[in-house]
């Protein structure tokens, strides 16, 4: 298990975080959607967006539904889930499902039981709960192939925890979460490929390996062969725009493009359906599935 801190810049928009408070779940614009595209049968993404309170309250999700009656209370934090299952087959529809489920429900209560006890939400503590999530999800995801004498059954998994004023994530596989910020957009997580392995050593060239087959080779996943989950820590801010999306998105939409559609948004819902739009306009050739989330004040109301 790796763990990635990344130290906190100056604030965008120094106005509105001059008393660094956590968003209201109201200030919280998201929006999730999934889509089969245009060449598969079958649409092995699934997806989770929920908050965290002392009970779950699900937004959106490809899952059934869940249980929304919070009444109320504090968000001990919003998390975002894309898991693209892996293999062409319905095996990596049940590969990504189980994924969502178990590392949602693990983190739930964990997280749950933490703040119970008292807990204040430190980096190392949170860092453990994705740790021990990432483990269980494998090892679920590879007793339930174990059970059903299933050969191959493997899925990608990014999640995406806002835990006021941090965001961690955890990435296994090539989905990705990207950041807007300040109109600059980068990819923060890490593709776990063959391709980017070679490009790490020197071996291959980014031309080289965009182009190359070994770029949609999975060198971690969850229920493979081998399973390295990352964590990264990064500041949460107001107004940065975040994005997690099945490689779907990507093998039809270019970074520039991803860019300028979160730099002229109007919502998170308008922002995935333009995007997903253009994936399937671009050929649609896999599953797509992506989640868009940014967090805005509401306006002050006038003095009476």
């Amino acid at each position: 298990m790796t763990s990635i801190d990344h130290e906190p810049a100056a604030p965008a928009h120094p106005a509105d975080q001059a008393a660094m408070r956590k968003p209201l779940d109201s200030e919280i614009d998201v929006y999730g959607l999934t889509h089969q595209g245009k060449v598969r049968k079958t649409n092995q993404d699934n997806f989770l967006v929920c908050t965290l309170h002392k009970r779950v309250d699900v937004k959106f999700s490809s899952l059934a539904e869940g249980d929304d009656n919070i009444a109320g209370e504090e968000r001990l934090a919003f998390i975002m889930m894309v898991a693209d299952g892996v293999g062409g087959t319905e095996h990596g529809e049940a590969a990504s499902r189980l994924a969502v489920e178990s590392v949602s429900n693990y983190v739930s209560e964990a997280m749950r039981c933490y703040y119970g006890a008292g807990g204040s939400g430190s980096e190392t503590s949170l860092s453990e709960v994705l740790e021990q999530a990432a483990r269980r999800c494998h090892e679920s995801v590879c007793r339930h192939a174990e059970e059903q004498t299933i050969r191959s059954m493997a899925t990608t998994l990014t999640l995406f925890l806002g835990a006021w004023p941090w965001i961690y994530l955890l990435q296994v596989g090539d989905s990705r979460c990207y950041r807007l910020r300040q109109g600059e957009l980068a990819q923060v997580t890490r593709d776990q490929t063959m391709a980017q392995e070679l490009m790490d050593l020197g071996v291959m060239a980014p031309t080289e390996a965009s182009r190359s087959r070994l770029s949609h080779v999975l060198s971690s996943a969850i229920g493979g062969q081998s399973s390295m989950p990352i964590v990264t820590r990064i500041p949460a801010e107001w107004h940065n725009v975040h994005l997690l999306c099945s490689d779907g998105l990507t093998r039809h939409v270019t970074d520039e493009r991803i860019r300028e559609v979160l730099s002229t948004m109007t919502s998170a819902r308008q922002a995935c359906e333009t995007l997903l739009q253009d994936a399937l306009d671009g050929g649609g050739t896999d599953n797509i599935t992506l989640v868009v989330g940014r967090a805005l004040p509401e306006p002050e109301m006038p003095a009476a």
